[in-house]
C-alpha cells in the first residue's frame, strides 16, 4: 500500500495594502508593528493610547484641549499620548476625583497593541465598515508633542507638548456625560427646581 502524500497548503497571503501599511509605519514613523492581517501598532514604545467611547471622544475633540493623533475604530476612539501615560491614568483619575466612577476610559501601554489605521493619503480602496481610520493622523516626529505629564520644573505648554492632566480631565468629563446621555436614551431630562 502506497503512502498518500497530502499537498502542502501555502501560508495565508497578506494583502498588498497590509504590507504597505506596515512599511509606512516602520519607515516613515519608525513605529513598531506586529501581527497581521490586520497590522497592529505596538503601544508603550513610541506612544500609549487613551481609549474611550466614540461619542465621548467626538465631544472631547470639540473642546479646546490639545491632543496628539486620534484614531477611531468602530465605537471606540483612541487618543495617542506619551509613553508611560497609561500607568498614570488611575492615579490621575483619583487625583481629579473621578476614582471609582465607571467612565469607560481605559489606557493601553507597554505590551498593548491597536489595529493600525490606513496611513494618511488616498485610500487604496474602500475601507471595510468598522476599520480603523485616522481622524487626526500622525506625522513624523509627533511623539515629541504627545500629551504628557510635565516634568519637574517644567510647565505644560507649546514647548513641552499638551498637558496629559487636562486631556484626562476633559476625557473623564465627556465619558461621564456620554454615559448619562445613553442612560436617558439621548433625551435630556429637565432640571427640577423646588
Amino acid at each position: 500500500m502506497a503512502a498518500t502524500v497530502l499537498p502542502t497548503v501555502p501560508p495565508p497571503r497578506v494583502a498588498p495594502e497590509e504590507d504597505a501599511y506596515a512599511a509606512w509605519y516602520g519607515r516613515v514613523l519608525g513605529w513598531t508593528v506586529t501581527g497581521g492581517p490586520p497590522v497592529q501598532l505596538v503601544t508603550g514604545i513610541g506612544f500609549d493610547v487613551l481609549e474611550l467611547p466614540s461619542d465621548a471622544g467626538t465631544a472631547l475633540l470639540r473642546r479646546p484641549v490639545a491632543t496628539g493623533p486620534v484614531a477611531v475604530m468602530g465605537r471606540r476612539m483612541r487618543f495617542l499620548v506619551a509613553p508611560g501615560s497609561a500607568e498614570e491614568l488611575d492615579g490621575l483619575l483619583d487625583w481629579l476625583e473621578w476614582g471609582g466612577v465607571a467612565l469607560d476610559l481605559t489606557a493601553l501601554g507597554a505590551g498593548g497593541r491597536i489595529t493600525a489605521p490606513a496611513p494618511p493619503g488616498p485610500p487604496p480602496g474602500e475601507s471595510p465598515r468598522g476599520a480603523a481610520v485616522w481622524l487626526r493622523p500622525p506625522e513624523q516626529g509627533c511623539e515629541a508633542l504627545l500629551p504628557a505629564l510635565p516634568g519637574p520644573g517644567r510647565a505644560p505648554g507649546p514647548a513641552h507638548g499638551p498637558d496629559l492632566v487636562r486631556l484626562v480631565a476633559a476625557a473623564a468629563t465627556e465619558c461621564h456625560r456620554a454615559r448619562l446621555g445613553r442612560r436617558t436614551n439621548g433625551v435630556r431630562q429637565p432640571l427640577a427646581f423646588s
